[in-house]
């Protein structure tokens, strides 16, 4: 790094004791138990509560842009959540911010993400659309996971909900990263999350989630060109034409790559930070920024053959989705009865329910978690057959929907 730059830039506005914002910044909904000896933060115990869950376990069989189960090499979003993770950590070190709140969010941003990424979002939300009046899209739906989906089993051996603070699960639901403006700062005043209409509605409670915000954009700009040399979806030609195209070798680096695109933008935006102005990259940083979106958009995220695998994954959660509603009954253990062609995935389906129904029994199941789904309304049953589809892996959405059509 930089000899001359200046570090620490942000670190009186770190989350942290000193902090006015602290106690809203380290608040839970319900008191989280008391270990005996627990040398962990608050942060660093939801670090932990989210890296068990089976959420998390599930993003390495998630697709981040191209759908490769079979390719060791293309990112997965679990690899994302990595290179936000490192960028962001980066980011927070040398700002002053607190590195534990930052990876902590990072781990947890793309929790609500669905099976086939944004392509299973868009189909999501469509039915959610139609049947619910809900809009669904991944960062709120990142929210519901980890307060009300993802269960954890406590010392006593009930399920709970995983009970994060409210800085960690505000830079979950406020991470979306398609952010065009060149200055971001937090917001100053807490409020309910649920609130929440549309993605990016608001700025996010902290500094720290002002970083995962940025690092989450720095993280897939070249990352997806790599891997779309690797599908030959670019060529070496598309990459001079680029690299031309940006005068990348005015930045002081010989060749544009994922490496050096990460580390000119790092650079760029700590440079240009400050207090007063906010997170910021300099005009040719916002430059390079949006000149590489925009060439993504066009040659690889509108590509014919990611655009034809779209069809495919709208046709698979489609099936699962009308499977499932076929078979409803305002009485759970009825809806096993009414559709018994596809007993392996009505099975599943409604032991996931029972955990969430608001007439299960709680102590019989044990669960001591957030109701959501009151099975009389015929609405709150499509909306959890929506949340329940959004946890599948690409893996397991296939495997469903071949089931279905099988005989």
């Amino acid at each position: 790094m930089d000899g001359n730059m200046k570090l620490n830039k942000l670190a009186i506005e770190a989350a942290n004791e000193n902090n006015p914002k602290w106690s809203q910044m380290t608040l839970r909904e319900k008191k989280l138990y008391s270990a005996n000896i627990d040398l962990r933060t608050e942060f660093e115990r939801d670090y932990t509560r989210i890296i068990y869950s089976n959420a998390y376990k599930r993003l390495k069989h998630k697709t981040q842009v191209f759908f490769s189960p079979a390719n060791d090499h293309i990112c997965t979003r679990i690899e994302h959540v990595n290179h936000v993770e490192s960028i962001s950590y980066v980011l927070a070190k040398a700002l002053g911010l607190n590195t534990e709140l930052t990876k902590t969010i990072a781990v947890a941003h793309d929790l609500g993400h669905s099976p086939f990424g944004h392509a299973g979002e868009k189909v999501l939300n469509e039915i959610s659309m139609r049947d619910t009046n809900k809009r669904f899209w991944h960062e709120r739906n990142g929210l519901n996971c980890v307060d009300n989906i993802e269960l954890l089993e406590n010392r006593e051996g009930y399920k709970e909900n995983l009970n994060l603070t409210y800085a960690v699960r505000d830079g979950i639901v406020s991470h979306c990263g398609e952010i065009d403006e060149n200055s971001l700062r937090p917001r100053q005043e807490a409020i309910d999350l649920n609130n929440y209409t549309r993605p990016n509605e608001y700025a996010p409670y902290t500094w720290e989630g002002c970083v995962i915000k940025i690092a989450d954009k720095i993280s897939y700009l070249g990352r997806d060109i790599e891997d779309a040399l690797r599908f030959n979806i670019l060529n070496n030609d598309d990459i001079q034409e680029l690299e031309t195209m940006l005068n990348f070798q005015s930045t002081g680096y010989d060749t544009l790559n994922n490496t050096n695109i990460i580390n000119y933008l790092t650079v760029d935006l700590l440079k240009n930070t400050s207090i007063e102005k906010g997170l910021t990259f300099s005009d040719s940083g916002l430059n390079l920024i949006n000149k590489l979106k925009k060439f993504n958009y066009e040659r690889i995220y509108r590509n014919d053959k990611l655009l034809k695998s779209n069809e495919y994954f709208n046709v698979i959660i489609y099936t699962i989705y009308d499977v499932l509603k076929s078979a409803y009954s305002n009485k759970i253990d009825n809806i096993i009865e009414n559709n018994k062609m596809y007993p392996e995935l009505i099975y599943e389906f409604v032991n996931w329910l029972k955990n969430y129904c608001v007439d299960e029994q709680d102590l019989e199941m044990k669960l001591k978690n957030n109701k959501m789904y009151n099975i009389n309304k015929k609405e709150d049953y499509c909306l959890a057959i929506i949340e329940y589809i959004s946890g599948m892996t690409d893996n397991k959405a296939i495997d469903t929907y071949n089931k279905i059509i099988s005989f």
